[in-house]
This record gives structure tokens, sequence and C-alpha cells, in this order.
């Protein structure tokens, strides 16, 4: 599933870099039914915290081009094994190999607003 940011603020706004939150737009199946297209999420950015079971924004080493939203199954080669909730449909480590992490989604705001847990993989 890949992401997309939201918009940049206009131009003459103060950017907050120590902000640890961004905003990201989902777009794709892979990760239905936790997340669906167009569903709005806060990222804690960084790979500080991240366990197994975490919905994560990572970039993997052969894409580099390429920011999804996968779930963390297992730590590999210093970096995170992942995979997608919908396996029909989803391009993850089986595709990709291994993924370096870029922040944790920690709530999807929009459309219905609630927290992202932790699920056993």
């Amino acid at each position: 599933m890949e992401v997309n940011g939201m918009p940049a603020p206009p131009p003459g706004t103060v950017a907050h870099p120590r902000w640890p939150l961004s905003a990201v737009l989902v777009s794709g199946p892979s990760m239905v039914p936790t997340l669906r297209h167009g569903d709005a999420v806060l990222v804690r950015r960084g790979d500080r915290g991240v366990r197994v079971g975490d919905v994560v924004i990572a970039v993997f080493r052969s894409r580099p081009d390429l920011l999804v939203v996968k779930r963390t199954v297992a730590p590999a080669a210093g970096g995170w094994w992942l995979t997608g909730d919908n396996p029909l449909v989803s391009d993850d480590s089986r595709a990709y190999g291994v993924a370096d992490i870029r922040g944790r989604v920690v709530a999807r705001y929009w459309p219905r607003p609630r927290l992202l847990r932790r699920r056993r993989v």
C-alpha cells in the first residue's frame, strides 16, 4: 500500500521540525481491514519503540522510491520484515525484502478516528 504525504504548508508559514507527528494519506487496499484507501493517519516519525505487530510507514531497500504502510513481522538484517493485512493484494517483504522504518502509525484521524493498536502476527 503506497502512501501520500499531506500537502506542504503554504509559503511563508513556519515549519515545526520538532513536531514528532506527520499526517499521511493511505492509498491502496493492502492494509484492509485495518486501514482503507483514503484513510488519513498520524505517524510518529522515527523507528524508536517499533515492535512486532505495529503498523508502520517504511521504505523497502530494493525500492527506495516507494513509501509504504505495512505491519511489522520480525526484525531482519538491520531492518524489518513487513507484511500487509490483506495478503492477496499486498506487495510486501515477500516481494521486496527488508525495509527501513520511517515512522509508526499511531492513529487514524479520518474518516473514523481511532487509535491503532499493536496486533499479534
